[in-house]
């Protein structure tokens, strides 16, 4: 079995990749950086050819409306495209739980257009809707802040570890397409402000954090339920402690802003 993992430089995909080649699967990484664009179209079909499955991790490079918009749509044309020509029997596409929930952010339009083209597409499918990663931790904190606060919603989240995530994808590839979809998210439940906090005071950042009820989530306005998962959820292993020790242990925290 071939598959090609779009992203597979990545996070997430490096990790996918590096699972699936333990079992002996043939996988081809493939990003703009070892010459495969799915916005130029650079290397697709070559990198497709004899591939029985693809795994969609690409990512936007902005969280801008239009830019987002562009880049799903073109990618996810192309992608498929190339994957009904090369006789894909399996797309498998990463988005986010809340896609649908969210639409007042330009960002997850996107996404949920990048899931409307694989429906109509044709090919046997799967999508799997995670919850934030807790690598996404600093990034989140960076959103929020002003000055030197961090202002984020108390609305739950439900945050899972790439590794648990990677561990689903490598399971989902090597099994047939549900044409539907399935949600991963971690096991606790917990608002988004108390989490950042744990993360900043952890990593020894002295930024307070503020719930505030009325901060956008990437220009969305969050409730209890936007993040989290009541679609029966695969439960992901690792805890934010056990997530923060082993980040620790392969990189120190440092005290500065990520």
């Amino acid at each position: 079995m071939k598959i090609v993992i779009i992203g597979g430089t990545g996070l997430i995909g490096s990790k996918t990749t590096e699972r699936l080649r333990k079992q002996g699967v043939e996988v081809i990484a493939a990003a703009p950086n070892t010459g495969v664009n799915t916005i130029t179209g650079e290397g697709l079909r070559e990198a497709l050819e004899g591939a029985e499955v693809v795994i969609d991790l690409a990512n936007s490079p902005s969280f801008e409306d239009k830019a987002s918009m562009d880049f799903f749509t073109t990618s996810g044309r192309n992608l498929l495209t190339a994957g009904k020509a090369a006789g894909v029997r399996h797309h498998i596409a990463l988005s986010i739980v809340g896609t649908e929930r969210l639409q007042d952010c330009g960002y997850f339009r996107a996404k949920l257009v990048q899931e409307n083209l694989i429906r109509a597409s044709g090919i046997p499918y799967t999508i799997v809707h995670s919850t934030q990663f807790m690598e996404f931790l600093a990034g989140i904190a960076k959103s929020g802040t002003v000055g030197e606060a961090v202002h984020l919603s108390p609305a739950y989240v439900q945050p899972i570890a790439s590794d648990d995530v990677a561990d689903v994808m490598a399971e989902v590839a090597l099994a047939a397409p549900i044409n539907g979809m399935i949600e991963i998210s971690g096991s606790d439940r917990v608002r988004m402000s108390e989490l950042v906090a744990r993360y900043l005071k952890a990593v020894g950042d002295p930024r307070e954090v503020m719930a505030d009820p009325e901060a956008l989530y990437f220009g969305a306005r969050l409730n209890d339920t936007s993040l989290v998962s009541d679609n029966n959820p695969r439960l992901g292993h690792i805890t934010f402690e056990q997530w923060f020790a082993a980040s620790a242990r392969k990189s120190p925290p440092a005290n500065a802003a990520a």
